[in-house]
């Protein structure tokens, strides 16, 4: 069966954007979100104008690559929360995961751009609701506190663990894992 036009179209759109974001990602990895439109069409291996075509400006690129990467992380988490059975365990390994994916966040004006982006707020309410889900597990299998409700407690965790960002090292990380980990506990 012939390929319809409209697939060629919308496969080859598809590939320019794969390509763009791809380049953005090398880009942010070795120079941080100071890239330019120039800079993305070279590494894409495209024209500017074909470019332009595709996203408005820079902040265009940029937004939808953090879109992408939001996903990613949040498929991770999933991932993470899929190979352990342990309730508390789980919890604690997808918060470690969640940590160190804060602690490796950009601080500059342009990554306090991408975090007022729509996505990010769709994100969060995604992340909060899968938090949220694992501790109500954790409740009803007696482990984590229950006198709080869940949709709460994902709150609190998902706030203490935004210091992640600003610790210097990856053990000062699991041990503020550790001190949320001991607030989740059912009390004495």
């Amino acid at each position: 069966m012939a390929t319809s036009w409209t697939e060629t179209v919308t496969g080859h759109r598809s590939s320019v954007r794969d390509a763009v974001l791809d380049a953005a990602a090398a880009l942010v990895a070795t120079q941080g979100l100071a890239v330019t439109m120039s800079q993305v069409a070279e590494r894409a291996g495209i024209g500017r104008a074909t470019l332009y075509r595709h996203f408005a400006d820079v902040d265009a690129v940029l937004t939808a690559w953090h879109e992408r990467q939001v996903v990613h992380h949040l498929q991770h988490l999933t991932g993470v929360r899929d190979r352990v059975a342990d309730p508390v365990e789980r919890v604690e390994s997808v918060l470690a995961a969640y940590a160190g994916m804060s602690r490796h966040g950009g601080h500059s004006a342009a990554a306090a751009r991408l975090h007022r982006s729509d996505h990010v707020g769709r994100a969060r309410d995604q992340l909060r609701d899968f938090v949220a889900d694992l501790l109500a597990e954790g409740a009803r299998a007696g482990r984590l506190r229950d006198d709080v409700p869940p949709a709460e407690l994902a709150e609190f965790v998902l706030g203490a663990l935004t210091a992640a960002g600003e610790l210097p090292s990856a053990a000062a990380v699991q041990r503020l894992v550790g001190v949320t980990m001991a607030g989740l506990r059912p009390p004495a």
